[in-house]
């Protein structure tokens, strides 16, 4: 039997086991329906079913003031069967404590410890009486059929939720004069080549001045002239800062080992010409 079907011929849904249950009441006008709920919740237990009061009730019951909540349904072999509930009683008082309405009547079970009686002030048919019920620990988690038998809500398995794959932008920068195209480390990827932090060549133009000096795909640059660096930003401001100088000394990190270059930097190439690209 599928939840849609038991939902269906109980008119009860249990959202989770620390929630009420909540029930759906047909009318006589069949585009009507009351939301209600059974009142086992907490620690205690009535084993009935109550709705909010509407004008057109409070009228159809002849009640005097517009207070208290209808009993819809009442469990078989429940405490509130046991004491004689009906289902049409209009619960005025718990307790001596004027019921205004569904939420206030639900705490109120909700809070009263398995066990205890309590007293109920109802309307049954125009006529005021006394109840006695004792209340009882929560029970498992069933709702009565049209049948009159006890059907239990399933436990309801979610499937894994399986994200797909996101494509996700990655930032390098080419630097015209050195002839590299390099990005920062994450702390991740700085832990793997074995350094702090450094800019990671990703590519070398051939017959460039890097490609001269040495280097190599794969190799950290961590100074420029002694500068430590961690931008390709701030590589090329390192040689920018160089520019008077035939050569610039760069450091960079080859399988864990730091490694110096003396790259050529051309006096005719403007070592601003960089600039950033994504992919």
């Amino acid at each position: 039997m599928s939840w849609r079907t038991i939902a269906y011929a109980t008119g009860c849904i249990a959202l989770a086991a620390s929630l009420p249950v909540w029930c759906y009441e047909p009318q006589p006008d069949p585009a009507t329906v009351v939301i209600t709920r059974t009142a086992v919740s907490g620690g205690s237990y009535l084993g009935v079913g109550v709705a909010e009061l509407s004008q057109e009730r409070v009228k159809a019951l002849n009640l005097k003031e517009d207070r208290g909540v209808e009993i819809t349904r009442v469990a078989d072999d429940s405490p509130a069967s046991k004491a004689g509930l009906k289902t049409g009683d209009v619960v005025l008082e718990f307790n001596g404590q004027h019921v205004e309405g569904l939420e206030q009547f639900m705490r109120m079970v909700r809070e009263t410890p398995a066990g205890r009686e309590v007293k109920l002030a109802i309307n049954r048919s125009g006529s005021a009486q006394q109840v006695a019920v004792k209340t009882e620990a929560r029970k498992a988690w069933t709702s009565a059929g049209g049948s009159g038998e006890a059907v239990v809500i399933p436990r309801i398995e979610l499937p894994a939720i399986r994200l797909p794959d996101i494509a996700r932008a990655n930032m390098s920068w080419r630097s015209s004069v050195l002839g590299i195209e390099a990005e920062s480390l994450d702390s991740q990827l700085a832990e793997f080549f074995g350094v702090r932090e450094g800019v990671l060549v990703r590519s070398v133009v051939k017959a460039s001045a890097a490609d001269r000096a040495g280097l190599k795909a794969g190799d950290v640059i961590v100074k420029v002239d002694e500068t430590r660096v961690a931008t390709p930003r701030e590589v090329t401001a390192a040689v920018r800062g160089s520019k008077s100088k035939k050569t610039v000394s760069i450091a960079a990190v080859r399988e864990k080992r730091e490694m110096n270059f003396s790259v050529p930097v051309d006096d005719g190439v403007d070592a601003s010409n960089s600039a950033p690209r994504s992919k």
